[in-house]
């Protein structure tokens, strides 16, 4: 028998700033697979910041999805970006609950969902699901993914105390709280008591199949209309005379700093093992284009790294399959975390150099994947023989590419096979044991 479940999302297509849309569009899409039928709550896209519309092509098109109104206080609410900050508590999206609680509400007396799904990183998606299940008294998943507070986040005191909580009313309300990684579970282990960590799961992010599919569709086609191979398998030598490495994704000043990085660029280059004909960098979508141009100007490897703009998600796909080699960042702040990406990279097939603080999560979950290529982000001493070591190793064709069987655990079909059992498990449905 097909069930309902209510998801409570802000990050959904057409929003285009964070990565975490794909883990609510992947949910839609998968659950069905799994006996249930997903129905999402968003926000107006007004609230967003940042759109685009070619994400809407990936929403299946049976999917009942309603788009409250909601402002963002910083752009709607405020004068040349500043804003009274009792008008964004917990976040600047608080409007989104006058208007998703009555909407939620309309949904569940439609569609009767069994369960409630919200997610963070905005935590008036959590104020949302905990108002839905005190009025409905429906069962509650909350997917905090990372820990809502952090050492250095939020910095504000009002902010930081409510999220604390918002934090505290949905682990004692909800039914089930899931993660991202076990360090971040592990970290709410600490912090509650042990009465409550029956609650705790981990569903970790993935990759989606289907996308890959059709990413590496398109960039086969494009390759044969202009006469070129299409991107190499793993473990082959390199073809190409050039060897591109690609970041996709935000960088920060603090916790994802490239810098030391580009000085081992800078080194490499001074010593004549790379030049402009041989060796590239592209760092796609950093953020803050302006500054991290600056910084590669200032490193003196403009001629060997290249900030680039946002591509849509397809087209970001298209070119982690057309690198050579894959980069993380992921510094000391954000040990308890795994960037949703590194799933994309295993997909991918393709080597992977992870600057970054080797006692975190991310080092864990590569080292256990088999992909040695690491190197303190903060470093130049530890950086200079990695990267010149990848170099070489992709140059022979010897460097790491995930397994099949890795592949197939990463996959967001797999994750939501585990959200569905939770389902199964908070809605009390027979035959939902592990």
């Amino acid at each position: 028998m097909r069930n309902s479940a209510l998801l409570i999302a802000f990050h959904f297509p057409p929003q285009s700033e964070s990565s975490g849309i794909q883990r609510t569009l992947s949910f839609s899409k998968n659950l069905g697979e799994f006996e249930w039928t997903p129905i999402v709550v968003s926000a107006n896209p007004l609230a967003y910041e940042r759109k685009n519309a070619s994400q809407l092509a990936s929403v299946p098109a049976d999917l009942v999805v309603s788009r409250p109104f909601a402002l963002d206080a910083k752009r709607h609410l405020g004068l040349y970006g500043r804003y009274p900050e009792i008008v964004a508590l917990p976040d600047r999206w608080i409007s989104w609950c006058l208007f998703a609680v009555p909407a939620g509400l309309a949904l569940i007396r439609r569609h009767r969902p069994a369960v409630i799904w919200s997610t963070f990183p905005i935590a008036t998606a959590h104020l949302i699901g905990l108002v839905l299940q005190r009025l409905t008294g429906l069962p509650w998943i909350a997917d905090f993914r990372d820990p809502m507070l952090q050492s250095d986040f939020p910095k504000s005191k009002l902010q930081r105390k409510t999220y604390a909580w918002i934090e505290r009313k949905a682990i004692l309300q909800c039914d089930k709280a899931t993660f991202t990684t076990q360090g971040a579970l592990n970290a709410y282990k600490s912090r509650f008591p042990a009465a409550l960590h029956h609650k705790f799961f981990v569903i970790e992010n993935g990759y989606d199949e289907q996308a890959f599919e059709q990413a590496f569709e398109q960039a086969f086609e494009q390759a044969s209309r202009a006469g070129l191979p299409v991107a190499g398998t793993p473990g082959a030598p390199c073809a190409q005379t050039r060897i591109t490495l690609l970041h996709s994704g935000v960088l920060y000043a603090e916790g994802r700093d490239p810098t030391m990085f580009l000085k081992a660029i800078c080194a490499l280059k001074k010593q004549g093992r790379i030049n402009a004909e041989t060796f590239r960098v592209i760092l796609r979508a950093p953020s803050e284009i302006p500054y991290f141009t600056e910084l590669v100007k200032t490193c003196e490897v403009d001629d060997l790294v290249f900030i680039e703009p946002p591509l849509p998600y397809l087209d970001a796909l298209r070119e982690m399959l057309s690198a050579d080699g894959l980069l993380v960042f992921q510094g000391s702040p954000f040990n308890t975390q795994i960037p949703a990406k590194i799933y994309e990279y295993f997909r991918a097939r393709k080597p992977i150099l992870a600057l970054l603080d080797p006692l975190g999560e991310t080092a864990g979950a590569l080292r256990a994947a088999g992909f040695p290529d690491m190197a303190q982000m903060t470093s130049i001493d530890a950086i200079l023989p990695v990267l010149d070591g990848f170099i070489q190793k992709i140059r022979a064709g010897t460097a790491h590419a995930a397994t099949d069987e890795l592949v197939a655990a990463s996959s967001r079909s797999h994750r939501a096979r585990q959200l569905a059992r939770l389902f199964d498990q908070a809605a009390g449905l027979a035959g939902s044991g592990e």
